[in-house]
């Protein structure tokens, strides 16, 4: 075959696959809006994904599970699912079509695979929405809004009702609230339309109300006027942190569930995916999502202790600046906080290290911590130095976290990165609190010392930590297959 033949060849292969890609974001569509039926790959987001992006993601899954996954086999699975008649459900195609060709042979077809691998979907595990309140609406606040309209489909899990801030609410005030929705300089442009509506003090998003409520304090706001009832408060403010302080939403009419967006006192810290079973909705009313930081290390080292134990360790994190630091050198209560942000690495303190023992007690006094805030405005790593009970080896601990983010409960929460090239820009907008640099992993000779790295969005990853949280909590989570 001559050069040109196989170009020829290669022109006309890519145009098939695209044009497979068009027709698989058609059916995600379809599921999602027609049946609340969400497909991810390999917990990536299809959603409002372009053709590029999706085959980029195949090529991920293919060196994830060292099997080529391909955009054909994607579509063939996801017919099979359209076909079937299923509840509001959150399933991962890569699984799906990886354990596929595992299994072939055992089934006739992809819908006789798929009809067996989801045969525990019943319809009549319904959910009943939940309102959402979110109280403050600074970077994290705005970031679950951005996440919680864009992922509205039928409305059936989190409904977004409306949004707290302190002030008068006039036209200009209302303008500059949407445009800081509508536009981030680290996360770019929000993928939806947002309209300032002076007349009801409210934005529409994508076409739905939220309503803007002005208040100084939780317990003075009567939801129920806006037609909210038994709503969960996410309070973002930072303002509140205690259980008693928190309580005043409770007082609030509407309300029925907090929770709180930092780590808090006298009230459960959770990492979803590690510890939100210890704590029943029903029972309890106050939760917290503790921190960025503890939500990046905590499944690495769940998955590290169940495997090879933690003797003792430290935790160094590497973190982006943030709002309370200044802009430049001023007047700080906290020492070197005060210099200038964007000019200066600033060692600081992080509790994340004894917080991690609220969600595993096991490590309770085994590790310390330190924090270096760094000039990038969003993008952060964590650095495990663990001292282990059982001796591994590099290829040892890395198929350990491999495993943990293939299967089990750690799934949504550990990425496992291939990449040799990973930098801190690459990770932002990623939805997993936790990203494994597999690259990076140093384990001495001894095999019981290791340094494992950890990157994480410390905005966008642990917006959707607070999300699923939210969704346990409001007891609106789906039939999951992952």
């Amino acid at each position: 075959m001559s050069f040109n033949e196989t170009y020829e060849n290669e022109l006309a292969f890519q145009a098939d696959r695209r044009k497979a890609t068009v027709e698989f974001i058609k059916i995600v569509s379809d599921l999602w809006y027609d049946k609340s039926i969400e497909l991810v790959l390999f917990r990536n987001q299809l959603i409002d994904r372009n053709v590029s992006q999706i085959l980029n993601l195949h090529e991920y899954a293919g060196e994830f599970v060292q099997k080529p996954i391909s955009i054909f086999d994607s579509v063939e699975i996801a017919q099979a699912i359209q076909t079937l008649d299923l509840p509001p459900a959150k399933l991962d195609i890569g699984k799906l079509t990886f354990e596929y060709h595992l299994e072939e042979k055992k089934y006739s077809n992809a819908l006789a695979f798929v009809a067996d691998k989801l045969k525990d979907a019943h319809k009549d595990d319904a959910i009943k929405p939940k309102d959402v309140v979110l109280y403050g609406f600074g970077r994290i606040g705005r970031l679950v809004a951005r996440e919680l309209m864009t992922r509205t489909g039928k409305g059936s899990q989190l409904r977004l009702r409306a949004i707290v801030t302190r002030g008068a609410i006039d036209q200009t005030v209302l303008e500059k609230r949407a445009s800081l929705l509508r536009n981030d300089s680290v996360h770019g442009d929000f993928s939806g339309t947002v309209v300032a509506d002076l007349k009801n003090s409210a934005l529409i998003i994508n076409g739905t109300t939220v309503n803007i409520i002005s208040a100084n304090n939780p317990e003075d706001i009567d939801y129920t006027k806006y037609g909210i009832n038994n709503a969960l408060v996410i309070d973002n403010t930072g303002a509140f942190r205690d259980k008693e302080a928190l309580s005043r939403h409770l007082n609030s009419k509407g309300v029925d569930k907090v929770l709180l967006t930092a780590p808090g006192k006298g009230v459960p810290n959770i990492v979803h995916g590690v510890n939100q079973l210890e704590n029943n909705p029903d029972i309890v009313d106050i939760f917290s999502a503790a921190s960025c930081t503890t939500n990046a290390i905590t499944p690495i080292l769940k998955a590290v202790e169940d495997s090879l134990g933690v003797k003792s360790g430290h935790l160094e994190t590497i973190h982006a600046y943030t709002n309370d630091q200044n802009l430049v050198d001023n007047f700080h209560k906290k020492y070197r906080r005060g210099r200038a942000a964007a000019l200066n690495m600033v060692i600081t303190e992080t509790g994340a290290g004894s917080a991690v023992a609220k969600a595993l007690p096991a490590l309770e006094g085994k590790l310390t911590s330190n924090a270096i805030r760094v000039p990038v405005p969003n993008g952060s790593l964590a650095i495990l130095c663990l001292e282990l009970e059982k001796e591994t080896s590099l290829e040892g601990i890395n198929a350990i976290i491999k495993k943990a983010a293939l299967e089990g409960n750690l799934v949504e929460q550990i990425k496992y990165e291939l990449s040799d090239e990973l930098v801190s820009s690459d990770i932002v907008g990623s939805s997993a609190p936790a990203i494994y640099d597999s690259k990076a992993t140093i384990v001495r000779k001894d095999g019981k010392n290791v340094l494992l790295y950890i990157w994480y969005d410390n905005e966008y990853g642990y917006s959707h930590q607070v999300i699923r949280l939210a969704k346990y909590i409001a007891k609106v989570r789906r039939f999951t297959y992952y």
